[in-house]
Formats: C-alpha cells, sequence, structure tokens
C-alpha cells in the first residue's frame, strides 16, 4: 500500500492552482509523531506532504521515525528551505525528494507565487545532490500556463540524472479551489506527446514505462474514462494533518477513519473503509495521479509490451501512434472557466483551519470530470 501523510497546510508558496496556503492548519493541531507512530511497517510508499513539510519543525524527527516504515520514503516539498532538506539527504540519502516546479525561471514563480522561487530550488537540488540524495527529482502540474515547458523541464532532469513527475491539474479537497480546469484540452493533451517520445528515447526502462503512464495523462486530460480501475482505499490512503485518514486525496466524503482514535487495523477492517470502497468502484471521477498510474504501469505484461514496442519505433525515427492511442475527438467541456491569477507580490491574510470545522464540506461536489 501507498500512504500519503499532509503534515501541514501551512505553506510558504502562493500557488494559483492550491489555495491551501490562505487556510493553514494550527501548528499545536497538526498530528504528532506519537501519531504517525501507529502507521504500519511494511509501506510501499511513503510520501510526506502539505502544505508545506518543511516549516514541521520536527520534520527530520518524522522522517526518522517513519523511514524504517516504508520501502520507499519520499518527501514532496517546495524546495525552498535547502537547509532542513539538506540534512535530512546526508542523514538518510535514500529518501527520495520531489520538489515542486511550475516551469522554467519567472514562469514557475508566477504559478507558484515565489520570489525567485525556480533559482532557489534549483539551488536546493544541487545541495541534495552534493549531500548525496539518490535521485532527486521534480514534480510538475501540469497547465494552460506551462505546456509549452514540459520538454524543457524533462530535459533539466535528465541533466543531473532526476526523474520528472508529471500530474495533471486537478481539483481535490485539500487545495480549496474548484476551478483547476484546462482551457485548450486538446492542445494540453498534445504537449504530452514530446514527452512521451523523449522518454521512450531514454535509456532508463523507469522512463518507457511512465510513457506508457503518460497515456493514461492525456486521457484524463481530455475528460475520457480511467485505463483502470480506482485502487482508493485498497492500495493507497491520505492521511490529513489532523490524523484523519481518507481512501481518496480527491473526495471529501471518503472519510474512513482517525488514526488520533483508533489503530491501523481497525480503520481498514472497519465498515466505513468498506463503504468508501463501494463508493470508488462507483466513481466517475477520472483522476490519474502519480502513484495510481505508476501501480497501473506495473501491472500485468501489457504496459512493458507496449513500451517495447514504442521504443524500438522511437529509435527507429518513427514515434507512437498517439491518434490510434487516444482519442482526441473525444474531449469533455471544462464546466468552470479558469480564472487563476498568479498570488504573486499580492498580500494576504490566512485564515487558520481548525480539526473541530468540516472544512472540506464546499469541495465535496468538485468536478472532476
Amino acid at each position: 500500500m501507498d500512504v500519503a501523510v499532509i503534515l501541514t497546510y501551512r505553506c510558504n508558496s502562493r500557488c494559483a492552482t492550491c489555495h491551501v496556503w490562505q487556510h493553514p492548519t494550527l501548528p499545536a493541531e497538526e498530528i504528532a509523531p506519537a501519531v504517525l507512530a501507529k502507521l504500519p511497517s511494511g509501506i510501499d510508499r511513503l510520501v510526506l506532504t502539505g502544505g508545506e513539510p518543511t516549516l514541521r519543525a520536527d520534520l527530520e524527527e518524522i522522517v526518522d521515525l517513519l523511514r524504517p516504515k516504508a520501502r520507499r520514503l519520499e518527501i514532496a516539498t517546495n524546495g525552498l528551505q535547502a537547509d532542513k532538506l539538506e540534512r535530512i539527504a546526508a542523514k538518510h540519502p535514500d529518501v527520495r525528494f520531489r520538489i515542486s516546479l511550475d516551469g522554467l525561471g519567472a514562469r514557475n514563480d508566477s504559478i507558484r507565487g515565489e520570489r525567485d522561487g525556480f533559482a532557489r530550488k534549483m539551488a536546493t537540488l544541487r545541495r541534495l545532490v552534493a549531500a548525496g540524495a539518490r535521485e532527486p527529482g521534480f514534480a510538475v502540474a501540469l497547465q494552460d500556463d506551462n505546456a509549452d515547458q514540459l520538454l524543457e523541464l524533462y530535459r533539466l532532469c535528465c541533466d543531473f540524472g532526476g526523474d520528472l513527475a508529471v500530474a495533471a491539474l486537478h481539483n481535490g479537497f485539500r487545495f480549496h479551489k474548484i476551478d483547476n480546469e484546462s482551457a485548450n484540452r486538446v492542445r494540453l493533451a498534445r504537449a504530452v506527446q514530446p514527452l512521451i517520445a523523449a522518454r521512450l528515447r531514454s535509456r532508463r526502462p523507469r522512463n518507457w514505462l511512465r510513457a506508457w503512464a503518460e497515456l493514461g495523462l492525456m486521457k484524463k486530460i481530455l475528460g475520457q474514462p480511467r485505463r483502470m480501475p480506482c485502487p482508493a482505499g485498497r492500495d493507497f490512503a491520505y492521511v490529513d494533518p489532523w490524523g484523519r485518514v481518507y481512501a481518496c486525496p480527491i473526495r471529501p466524503d471518503l472519510e474512513i477513519g482517525d488514526l488520533a482514535a483508533q489503530s491501523w487495523q481497525e480503520i481498514f477492517r472497519g465498515p466505513r473503509t468498506a463503504a468508501a470502497r463501494t463508493c470508488v468502484a462507483r466513481c466517475t471521477h477520472n483522476c490519474w495521479l502519480d502513484g495510481i498510474a505508476r501501480r497501473a504501469a506495473r501491472r500485468g505484461l501489457g504496459p512493458l509490451a507496449w513500451a517495447l514496442a514504442n521504443r524500438l519505433r522511437v529509435a527507429a525515427g518513427g514515434r507512437p501512434d498517439f491518434d490510434r492511442e487516444v482519442d482526441f475527438a473525444d474531449v469533455a467541456q471544462s464546466p468552470i472557466v479558469p480564472r487563476r491569477d498568479s498570488w504573486l507580490g499580492k498580500p494576504f491574510r490566512p485564515t487558520f483551519q481548525r480539526k473541530t470545522e468540516q472544512p472540506y464540506g464546499a469541495y465535496n461536489n468538485a468536478m472532476n470530470k
């Protein structure tokens, strides 16, 4: 099972695509290491995320605690606080770091509301590599404003031997937004094609399977049905900053327990989890998140066969037949006209969230078609 722990909703970025920074948690209420100790051992992939996890004063303690529980521990970060990340990399070189990067130079800074964000992220990346971190990389939220830079971002990762994770812009309860839709779905999906071809030219088999998974990303962008049944509540789960456990990071109605009051076993053997799995089986959202795509690419021989056949095609000077693989005539209408203005340099006073509130209710019906 994969598990993501949202350590905090505090954030020092001001992303146009996520407004969690407008609704931070109170540090005193955030999930404590003693509660995180209740997570089981043997987790396949454990992601520490936020908000911005480096704003937790006890992040290093949490990494020490959780690293033995997971085959792979990953920190999803904006990369703006290099000192703390560098110390973790030096102590735990096998911890993966994924730095959120939504464009080159000023493009990133505008989308993510970060002063000198791109330069600071690149400096952090160099420090992580020098500290011994293995395969640090970037995570990109693909959207209309950065589609033209996707291939350059991949090449930037290749320059230092890192990895690039790409997710399409989407809505989710923790973002406090419902307008994360593309203004031009076809253009955005087509922007993935050069990335797929570049991955197939790589010498790394991991990139070949990612190329297959990114066909599913193209279908998600166009609004088409998923390439596989959703594993939410079975193969992965999310823990929010107060310890509440969710089967899914998109739908707030799929809360299945509270780690502060229950054991992990009680939660996953309980009736709420069984009910959530039934809801997941009927869900019409077409999410295609990185963890889902990763698992899909490793199931059966189909993805590997596709990757090998198309790698040979690319090596011979051709490219995958994208129009046969994806129906570009089947395009969903975006239900909301996107209005995502940059928050760079704009004043704002956050409103703190408390566990006693029900902060996700307004986002239950956000469209993700």
